[in-house]
């Protein structure tokens, strides 16, 4: 059916971000704009196609099918389609097909080019990244490698003490590495110095190694300086070296943190380190929610944030650790405390359970066992008094079958290995994901590096975890709707975790086992990912984006909660969003549900 100008330029008054546009730009747009009236089942374009431009939808109903045939959209009335490829390389991204007759409105690619350089509200709504970030200048968000010295003061393990401290002088530094070669062996301070040389009374000669303090706590130079500082204030240290590697490439200091203001997380991590009991600590956890708000309203990016509100839970965590090695006595046999779950990606946000497992030394006998039953009831009880409440699942360390000797661990993971049943599954799932968080590290080291070598190699495992990964589905509906929930407390709302950021966190796990790589991050999965060669750059572009907008639309939606004085939780009404922000969401699940097609039939979305 042919349109007049005149009709283009009322019927664009409707639509956004046309809406925002002048009237004279509106009637220059309606000119260049071709009207085509199709059938159902015309072929709008194929994928690989170069596209005529971009579509908005005037009347009738389009299908859009990915690479694999798979429907990702039905789109309506005011939709565009095709900007993905436009903005790109000019091909179609995926195909189109009309599912009953329409009419469809062509913006030639000079136009769309043209409307976004010239207008800033067109180039916001089709910029489907997030928005840049208002960068502060605080120690929270700082990365290490901006904070520390890179040349750090350096000497050799014979130093005498006295030729140290002579070097700590002429330099005004109140630290030296101890080095041999590159690789760092050990620290000294000038409180070192002074306790133990000058009130010990030690010859001068003495050899600095014996009064070093030996393999330090050390940062890598990933770390932000949330890190640093947490760290310091956990364990009463002023100085944390920079190693990558077991090599030296510089220092932290107190002296370098001066110019930085301690944020509130920093507050409540020095707390907890020093509380003398879990009820101390709760009260500490308890305001948890308001950091929420201010690192959300700070404009911190979420992985940040949930970095910071999981460096709190791994405080408590260690704290708990501490006070039941106090009451119950040393242990036995070396232990190792994990965390699974959102606390071993560090993804924790308003709303968390516990989900951890003790390693055992395997030394351990039986009559050890008691002592390992009250230390994980003494821990699990505590960080339940915190707030982060029992797994439903009874995935915690209280479990006899989660706190076993690592041989076991061993035998765990090769049988899930080699037969994957749904229990498997998702236990490898939980498992794929733990983190160290207090006690003997080495205990894991291996056996990590071992489970990742032989998952990857067994490709029913990798198909059945893929097959796995795929249960957890964004929540779209037909004529870009959203899929809400049906009934029950929360109906008409999107659950944003199992079907917001888990659908993501499940993929970043699928491609960190089909590349062997060692993070748990979610983010940090999906860049090691492209760098790897297991994603295409467009694709883990286009899912940290999609991951991005979705992770961070969840925090913003706890932050609200917690401002309107109710208990955060994972559920948005969809009417609670502009239709801005609908229609990015969307968008952003679409991309999900492509990457999960591309995962699902072997194709790895590499293209």
């Amino acid at each position: 059916m042919p349109l007049s100008p005149e009709q283009i330029t009322r019927f664009l008054k409707s639509v956004h971000p046309y809406d925002a546009l002048p009237v004279d730009v509106l009637e220059t747009i309606a000119l260049q704009v071709e009207a085509w009236e199709v059938e159902r089942d015309f072929a709008v374009y194929d994928l690989g196609e170069t596209l005529p431009g971009l579509f908005v939808i005037h009347e009738g109903q389009i299908e859009i099918t990915d690479e694999n045939g798979v429907v990702v959209s039905h789109l309506g009335l005011r939709n565009s389609f095709g900007e993905r490829g436009l903005l790109r390389d000019g091909k179609a991204a995926t195909s189109a097909r009309a599912d009953a007759h329409s009419v469809l409105l062509v913006l030639p690619p000079a136009l769309f080019r043209e409307l976004i350089a010239e207008h800033d509200v067109v180039a916001k709504f089709f910029n489907r990244a997030r928005g840049p970030r208002p960068q502060q200048e605080t120690l929270a968000t700082s990365p290490v490698d901006t904070l520390m010295a890179r040349d750090p003061a350096t000497c050799s393990p014979e130093t005498s003490v006295q030729e140290a401290a002579q070097q700590m002088r002429a330099r005004g530094i109140s630290s030296l590495c101890i080095t041999e070669g590159e690789t760092l062996r050990g620290i000294v301070t000038v409180r070192d110095l002074s306790g133990k040389v000058v009130a010990e009374a030690l010859p001068a000669a003495t050899p600095i190694s014996q009064v070093m303090t030996p393999s330090p706590l050390t940062l890598s130079p990933g770390a932000i300086g949330s890190d640093v500082l947490h760290a310091m204030m956990e364990h009463r240290i002023g100085h944390i070296p920079i190693a990558e590697g077991g090599r030296l490439v510089g220092i932290v200091t107190q002296t370098d943190l001066t110019r930085y203001q301690a944020v509130s997380s920093a507050e409540l991590v020095s707390r907890i380190a020093r509380a003398d009991n879990a009820e101390e600590m709760a009260k500490v956890t308890a305001e948890i929610p308001r950091l929420l708000v201010q690192l959300v309203a700070g404009g911190n990016r979420h992985e940040v944030v949930t970095r910071l509100i999981t460096d709190i839970a791994d405080t408590t965590t260690r704290r708990l650790l501490a006070l039941a090695e106090a009451k119950l006595g040393p242990p036995p046999v070396p232990y190792l405390w994990l965390a699974c779950g959102s606390q071993g990606r560090q993804e924790q946000t308003g709303v968390s359970d516990q989900d951890n497992c003790l390693m055992l030394d395997d030394s351990v006998r039986e009559g050890d066992m008691p002592y390992f039953a009250s230390l994980a009831k003494f821990v699990s009880d505590g960080l339940d008094t915190c707030g982060y409440f029992y797994c439903p699942g009874d995935m915690m360390a209280t479990n006899p079958r989660w706190c076993q000797p690592v041989r076991i661990w061993r035998d765990y993971f090769a049988g899930w290995i080699a037969k994957p049943n749904p229990e498997a599954q998702m236990l490898a799932s939980v498992m794929f994901d733990l983190r160290p968080i207090g006690g003997a590290f080495d205990l894991f080291a291996d056996l990590q590096a071992e489970t990742l070598k032989a998952a990857s190699a067994n490709s029913i495992f990798v198909a059945h975890m893929i097959s796995n990964s795929l249960k957890h589905t964004p929540p779209l509906g037909l004529l870009r709707g959203f899929a809400t929930i049906r009934s029950g407390e929360h109906r008409n709302t999107l659950d944003l975790k199992h079907n917001g950021v888990v659908p993501v966190v499940d993929l970043g796990r699928i491609y960190a086992l089909q590349g062997r790589l060692p993070e748990a991050g979610t983010r940090a999965r999906l860049k090691a990912a492209e760098a790897a060669g297991v994603l295409s750059p467009s694709g883990a572009r286009d899912l940290l984006d999609a991951y991005d907008l979705i992770a961070e639309t969840r925090l913003e939606h706890q932050a609200a909660m917690v401002k309107r004085g109710e208990k955060p939780d994972n559920y948005l009404a969809p009417t609670d969003l502009s239709d801005f922000e609908r229609s990015h969401l969307r968008d952003a699940f679409v991309v999900v549900k492509t990457m999960q097609s591309a995962v699902g039939h072997g194709k790895g979305m590499l293209g």
